[in-house]
């Protein structure tokens, strides 16, 4: 209702009452729009329920599932696959230019590019194809993926009790679609984690880190790519200075963000192309290199040149692992990204598309390095035949721009993962797609990340400084991303232990020695993202902490009807004329405004409208589907949700909503069972103190909360809650833009002692 300090009251996705089962309530579901044909859903008893004087409003009906997108059809699919190469794979294709330049090598020989050719090998083959397209993009919750989402997967489907109310069961993905069993069937680390709390909050502290790791990735990502990329204009011209090339880069970055607001979709539609051309020249200059400098390059694809070559460098060559894990980086986007497109698009584009072209031109750049070792600090554009220098140098720098997308739109998704889960505070996040929940664009994250890149590349622009930054992000990512995921296949899949094993002895091994290695880094670079994502993981444990405190103090404090009914029948308590939308967001009570507001003002209106919006996993919500009504049990006291999609249009400009609203509650009490065989005369009552009620005046009231923070408080809650109010108080309202009439709005304020 208000501006950015505004606490969420009936807040996005918020829901009230709904852990509760549909089964054996009746709910009366009302078609606003034509009252000749309306549906009601029934059950055994009445969807007001009164137990321990809790306050209750039905789930969602199960009908809203019906407005799923459906399944695509093959060709959609290879449409699908296509765009991904625009945004997806951005970042993994184009590592070939910055690898060999971001390698310490030190007089290298043939058998040297062989090792480390062999280990670029395997790491795609396992990490790239084994571990993310075979086994992490199954571990989607619902739709989604990256780090925040392999957390959500296990909140949703164990009892631990960090997320906040709001992460609700709805329709799943057939991803976790596994019965979860009784509770002799846990398994003994699933029993652990739901009665540790200190196992749950070291899962939540992984959890961010990875998310926060992820964004520094979406930093570097654009700097790296696109000052490389354009760092190939000093070889055909010398004159030209570094400071020339950092500031072009700027400029390239400077238009790439400001293009985001128009969607993935048209944004991968036009960089598509770019990466087709990108994915289909290079590995074709490859194959040329290989057959004209070392045709035998394909022997190094044998594990023994991998032990040869560390048995040879020792600590060496350990240190240039930092290098060599560059060519896996944009691997975590494959997976963050997942919520921009689907399963299917993303394992084909990568399959037969990205794989095979890094495999070949990572060989034809060893096999040219083979025979002229020393230009390894510009390894990609020596290694491209002089004739056509100059367009792969135009491909490769409108590449590179692209490359950047992948990170940028992975990070989008988590940012709003985030949002929605709680835990970081509420900006504005945009859907750019009418049928495609995870597309969203975010002004505020937009423009501060283009922001960093810019200075990342005007105050750090040697490209092994950001190699260095960049091997740290890519190296922890990869390894928080084992570890949820080995709990997934654990605690939700049921994976056998044998092969839980193999994978975590596999890749934990793999990634912790790549990340020992980047760590070394970390005074050359590597402190960037470690300083952007202790920044990161302050500020979101900052608002999940003072999320937390304010969770505790509503239900610790909350209304009950029984109490409703005790503060109206207090002396000197008037009911005043006029219908007041009083919104709350409170499980199985009302918020303690409520109590605030009533003891101060002395009074509430004759017709008083609980009400919630809650936010569906679906596009949109049929009409008939989108408001749920009921009473509460005391006179003028009704219970009101309003259902709405990720592409509906959610307001309540002029006097549609109150009209759609008391209609539905109106043929709500003419239908309602209890008043089939009630008095007319007392049905007919009720529905005239309706209109009186809105002919006396309409009011929407919210709450305002802050924290009370006294003396009593230990140092570190005061710090923590002050920092919480600061966020707060300089974050947007999570209650959408609901187009109130001013005249209308209400705000009471209240403090909640910390």
């Amino acid at each position: 209702m208000s501006g950015g300090g505004g606490e969420r009251q009936g807040g996005t996705a918020q829901e009230l009452g709904a852990t509760d089962s549909a089964a054996n309530k009746r709910e009366i579901v009302v078609n606003v729009e034509s009252s000749s044909s309306i549906p009601y859903h029934y059950s055994n008893r009445h969807s007001l329920r009164l137990r321990n004087s809790a306050f209750f409003i039905p789930p969602a009906p199960l009908t809203v599932a019906s407005t799923l997108p459906k399944e695509m059809g093959r060709w959609e699919t290879v449409v699908l696959a296509y765009k991904t190469l625009g945004v997806v794979f951005g970042g993994l294709v184009t590592s070939p230019l910055y690898v060999y330049p971001s390698m310490p090598l030190k007089s290298p020989t043939e058998q040297d590019y062989l090792g480390i050719y062999s280990i670029m090998f395997w790491t795609l083959t396992l990490i790239g194809v084994v571990k993310y397209t075979c086994i992490a993009l199954k571990a989607d919750d619902q739709g989604e993926g990256g780090t925040f989402a392999l957390y959500s997967l296990l909140c949703r489907n164990m009892n631990i009790g960090l997320l906040s109310s709001k992460q609700v069961q709805t329709n799943s993905s057939s991803s976790h679609s596994v019965l979860l069993g009784s509770t002799e069937n846990k398994s003994r680390l699933r029993m652990f984690f739901e009665r540790s709390i200190v196992a749950r909050r070291v899962l939540l502290f992984i959890a961010m880190l990875g998310t926060c790791m992820l964004i520094g990735d979406g930093i570097l990502t654009p700097a790296i790519s696109v000052l490389s990329a354009m760092d190939g204009i000093r070889a055909p011209f010398p004159s030209v200075s570094k400071s020339l090339v950092e500031a072009l880069s700027a400029g390239v970055l400077v238009v790439l963000f400001l293009l985001q607001k128009f969607g993935t979709s048209r944004v991968s539609f036009m960089f598509s192309p770019i990466m087709g051309a990108w994915t289909l020249c290079t590995p074709l200059v490859g194959i040329y290199s290989i057959i004209k400098h070392y045709p035998s390059i394909f022997k190094a694809l044998s594990p023994h040149y991998i032990l040869r070559f560390f048995w040879r460098n020792g600590k060496e060559g350990w240190l240039l692992l930092g290098g060599t894990v560059l060519c896996i980086t944009g691997s975590e986007a494959l997976f963050a990204d997942l919520g921009h497109f689907n399963r299917s698009s993303i394992q084909i584009a990568f399959l037969l598309t990205i794989y095979p072209s890094l495999v070949l031109t990572y060989a034809g750049q060893t096999a040219y390095l083979i025979k002229n070792p020393t230009d390894h600090d510009d390894g990609f554009y020596k290694f491209i035949p002089t004739t056509i220098y100059w367009p792969v140098f135009i491909i490769s720098t409108l590449a590179a721009i692209v490359a950047s997308q992948s990170l940028i739109s992975a990070t989008f998704s988590v940012i709003k993962q985030s949002v929605v889960l709680d835990y970081f505070p509420k900006i504005k996040v945009v859907h750019t797609s009418s049928n495609k929940e995870g597309e969203v664009y975010s002004p505020e994250v937009n423009y501060i990340l283009m922001v960093l890149c810019v200075a990342v590349i005007l105050i750090f622009g040697d490209g092994k400084d950001i190699g260095n930054a960049f091997g740290v992000v890519v190296s922890l990512v990869m390894l928080i991303t084992t570890i949820l995921l080995t709990l997934v296949m654990i605690m939700i899949w049921r994976t056998p232990p044998w092969l839980v094993a193999i994978y975590f002895f596999i890749f934990f091994t793999m990634e912790g020695v790549y990340a020992s290695a980047v760590l070394s880094k970390i005074p050359e670079g590597g402190w960037i993202p470690f300083a952007i994502s202790f920044i990161l993981a302050f500020i979101m444990f900052g608002w999940f902490y003072g999320r937390q405190k304010k969770m505790e103090y509503e239900l610790t404090h909350k209304i009950d009807l029984e109490r409703l009914g005790m503060l109206l029948s207090e002396p000197g308590i008037q009911r005043v004329p006029g219908l007041c939308f009083f919104y709350t967001n409170i499980q199985d009570g009302l918020t303690p405004i409520l109590g605030h507001y009533i003891k101060n003002m002395r009074s509430l209106h004759t017709v008083t409208i609980f009400t919630t919006l809650r936010y569906l996993l679906v596009p949109k919500v049929a009409a008939h589907e989108r408001i749920v009504v009921n009473r509460l049990g005391l006179e003028g006291v009704y219970g009101c949700v309003i259902q709405y999609g990720y592409a509906d249009s959610l307001n309540l400009e002029g006097d549609g909503f109150v009209n759609q609203v008391t209609d539905s509650l109106q043929v709500y009490i003419q239908n309602c069972p209890d008043n089939l065989t009630s008095d007319h005369e007392e049905v007919q009552e009720e529905i005239s103190a309706f209109e009186e009620a809105k002919l006396a005046g309409v009011v929407h009231i919210r709450g305002k909360t802050r924290f009370y923070i006294g003396n009593n408080c230990g140092w570190f809650d005061r710090s923590m809650l002050a920092f919480y109010e600061f966020l707060h108080g300089n974050c947007r309202s999570a209650l959408p833009a609901l187009g109130v009439p001013l005249s209308q709005r209400i705000e009471v304020g209240m403090l909640y002692e910390a």
